[in-house]
């Protein structure tokens, strides 16, 4: 009986571990391209490092607007829906991480969702979100949707942020 529940564990673990960091093709660029759910880690590939890496080293959040976002984001829930093939992603995603960073924000209170040219995941992950533009950075408190920053900010991400968080 033990040994059956740890191979219903060890299952369990492999078919969970195998819903995060898809790779697919894009079928337009010929070049890999996450989809579905996804960790950050996923970043790492060398299909997405070089430029992740790059303009996350790049940002430069403005300290005075992350001072007053501190506070905020204790009941604060993310979701992001991106593509790895789109070039305002490319670019927002990995400053919005290096926000999150510097804020020391919780990954585990981030969903961060890669989808294909038509919006779609692997199945229906972004369907209910009403994506039209990536990257969407969707705004959650005690899981009611509070704000969205769709595809680049007004102003800037730390600033629309916050005035997403003080409503």
């Amino acid at each position: 009986m033990k040994q059956l529940f740890i191979l219903l564990l060890l299952t369990h673990s492999v078919v969970k571990a195998q819903q995060y960091n898809n790779l697919t093709i894009d079928t337009v660029k010929n070049k890999k391209m996450l989809i579905g759910y996804c960790t950050r880690e996923a970043f790492q590939d060398t299909a997405f490092k070089v430029w992740f890496d790059e303009q996350y080293n790049y940002y430069q959040p403005d300290y005075d607007v992350l001072n007053k976002l501190e506070a905020k984001l204790d009941d604060i829930s993310i979701t992001i829906v991106m593509g790895t093939w789109c070039s305002d992603s490319r670019e927002q995603i990995p400053s919005f991480y290096k926000i999150l960073d510097e804020l020391n924000y919780s990954s585990e209170k981030i969903t961060l969702i890669c989808v294909d040219r038509k919006k779609k995941g692997i199945s229906d992950e972004a369907d209910n979100f009403n994506i039209e533009l990536v990257p969407t950075i969707i705004f959650y408190r005690n899981s009611d949707e509070i704000g969205r920053i769709i595809e680049t900010p007004a102003e800037s991400l730390e600033k629309d942020m916050l005035e997403i968080l003080n409503k």
